[in-house]
């Protein structure tokens, strides 16, 4: 199995695992405040989807061979959003707490399709090239592809944790 393979089954795996997770929780598990500055479920969600937009617009812009198209609520203002995560998440926080569950949910998981298909898209030599795109300052498109890893893979551990304190 090559490289590339291998990190989009396990990004596969890992979008199966919070599909199941998700599909288990009642819809008042799912907006109630459950986790640290009083997040929910949704809320973890929803942070994920717009940390995921970055991914994309990184994944598209290697297919178009152009610079990323950053969406559009990291506004001008915040030059440093990279360095400064805690800003960045209260943003994303501010941005979608009005947004419905079904809502929330549905831009989460066509996000995350839409990412394994672009990752699907890449040549596997261009996706583990460190100086291919000058716009990821030294880092491939595997590392944004491990990077969406590890953060849902946080996520989904703490949710695990806490719904196995539930039971």
């Amino acid at each position: 199995m090559n490289m590339k393979v291998h990190m989009l089954s396990a990004l596969r795996e890992q979008f199966d695992s919070w599909e199941e997770l998700l599909a288990s929780l009642s819809p008042e598990q799912v907006v109630a405040p459950q986790f640290d500055l009083d997040w929910s479920i949704k809320d973890v969600v929803s942070h994920l989807w717009a940390w995921q937009q970055i991914s994309i617009a990184r994944f598209e812009a290697a297919l178009l061979n152009c610079e990323p198209a950053y969406p559009s609520w990291l506004g001008q203002a915040q030059a440093n959003w990279e360095e400064d995560a805690d800003q960045t998440n209260e943003r994303i926080h501010r941005i979608s707490r009005e947004m419905s569950w079904t809502e929330v949910h549905q831009l989460w998981r066509e996000g995350f399709l839409r990412l394994l298909d672009a990752g699907q898209s890449i040549a596997e030599t261009d996706l583990l090239d460190w100086d291919k795109y000058p716009w990821l300052n030294g880092h491939s498109l595997a590392g944004v592809l491990l990077g969406t890893y590890g953060h849902h893979q946080e996520h989904l551990e703490n949710l695990l944790a806490w719904r196995y304190a539930q039971n």
